[in-house]
């Protein structure tokens, strides 16, 4: 805002005097004239030189309701451009130089840089109110009329020069306050060079790349021993499978439909005293402390009787052993520790005074275990000879040998436990005591 001028005295000499503004009332009359541009409603009734007097409507100093009697036709006829935008760019920003238009640039690189430089220079002061701006209006001309503007800023080129004055008193206003502001322009796109379609091959280099694209024998070798060393982990799973989970299954069923179908010739009466033939069923073992009960069959056939989850009895050859009922003699059994049923799997758990019972037709007979011999040569007959070498056993009596593979799931050794019966006792007398509790 422009500052305060001194009153008009009576001695005032200075450029303030009466004289300079000419008969009284000239001051008043002149800034009563002073006009804006942007917020002056009625410009027709000043005398600003931003103004074309050949522009100004022929009614502009009359009063809008005289203007408003005047027919639609003459209003119509009247001008309708009265503001002079080139005097105000000069009056304004004292740029004495013609307005040019926008110049169409090829190249984006100096575009760029000017926008930059224009980026950089501080933007214009706002004015704060209409009246200020009304007041500095009429100083700033009456100044640089004076040549005496101090403060005022020329326009760069590319602040006016490139954006023609058309539009609104608004859209104007608009642009007088967003003049040397920052603004952000879009970096123009450059678009991807089109892609060639590739050349069709020749036949010479159709067949190379094919060539290439095959699979040369190390890796096809590679694929193959791959796919048979995975075909061999997936039999080696299956069969483990079947060795350790199926054929216990299997031989528990058997085993047990066998054991019903020997309790069902006793009840019957069916039994015959005689020699048993290999694989016939004709006892039944009860060991109360592993929870075994498996039948006893004739013979020692792995098919036959042991992988159906029987006990096998040496009873054939040189390997014939005494039955149970004998007077004398060594009863010898064997049976799998492990798959099959492994109706032995855990005698290396007996210990002395432990009861075994064979059940037969007739009788109960009770054993006790006594001693066991953890590890021997699959060879070594001795072990159920009828006086055990090996048994503790001093002479001739009534034996119970049992036999079966070691380690577990191997068939390198024998574990043997022996044990001496202790108990005869006739099925129409009741079950033994082993079997009671």
């Amino acid at each position: 805002m422009s500052g305060l001028r001194p009153e008009r005295g009576a001695g005032d000499q200075g450029p303030y005097a009466q004289g300079a503004y000419e008969a009284d009332g000239t001051f008043v009359a002149a800034v009563d004239q002073l006009a804006d541009p942007l917020t002056d409603p009625l410009p027709g009734q000043h005398a600003s030189p931003w103004f074309r007097a050949g522009n100004i409507p022929a009614g502009g100093t009359a009063p809008l309701a005289q203007q408003a009697q005047q027919g639609p036709q003459e209003a119509q006829e009247a001008p309708q451009e009265w503001y002079d935008p080139e005097g105000y760019q000069r009056d304004w920003y004292r740029q004495q130089e013609p307005v040019q238009g926008p110049v169409r640039v090829q190249d984006p690189a100096p575009v760029q840089a000017a926008q930059e430089a224009a980026h950089r220079r501080p933007a214009a002061p706002a004015p704060a109110d209409d009246e200020t701006v009304g007041l500095r209006t009429a100083d700033t001309r009456m100044m640089a009329e004076a040549g005496e503007l101090s403060d005022a800023r020329p326009v760069p080129p590319s602040a006016g020069a490139d954006e023609p004055r058309t539009g609104g008193r608004a859209e104007r206003r608009r642009a007088a306050k967003g003049r040397g502001r920052r603004r952000t322009e879009a970096t123009p796109e450059v678009e991807p060079e089109a892609v060639r379609p590739a050349a069709p091959l020749s036949r010479v280099e159709a067949r190379r790349a094919a060539r290439a694209a095959k699979d040369s024998p190390a890796v096809v070798a590679s694929r193959v021993v791959g796919e048979v060393f995975i075909s061999l982990g997936v039999l080696m799973l299956l069969f483990v499978t079947y060795q350790l989970w199926w054929t216990n299954v299997r031989a528990d069923l058997i085993a047990g439909k066998e054991t019903n179908k020997i309790q069902d010739e006793w009840a019957n009466g069916e039994r015959k005293p005689g020699a048993f033939e290999p694989g016939q069923g004709f006892a039944i073992m009860h060991i109360p402390k592993l929870d075994v009960v498996a039948p006893i069959a004739e013979g020692i056939d792995k098919e036959k009787v042991l992988d159906r989850g029987m006990i096998g009895h040496y009873g054939e050859g040189k390997l014939k052993t005494a039955m149970p009922s004998a007077k004398q003699g060594n009863f010898a059994v064997a049976g799998h520790r492990n798959t099959h049923g492994e109706p032995f799997r855990y005698i290396n758990k007996l210990r002395p005074g432990d009861p075994i019972v064979v059940e037969t037709q007739d009788t109960y007979y009770t054993y006790e275990m006594t001693t066991a011999l953890p590890q021997t040569s699959p060879s070594n007959v001795s072990v159920i000879a009828p006086v055990p070498v090996g048994s503790g056993f001093r002479g001739p009596g009534r034996y119970l040998t049992l036999t079966t593979c070691t380690p577990e799931f191997t068939s390198t050794y024998r574990l043997i436990v022996w044990g001496k019966m202790v108990d005869e006792r006739p099925r129409s007398k009741g079950k033994p005591d082993a079997l009671v509790g």
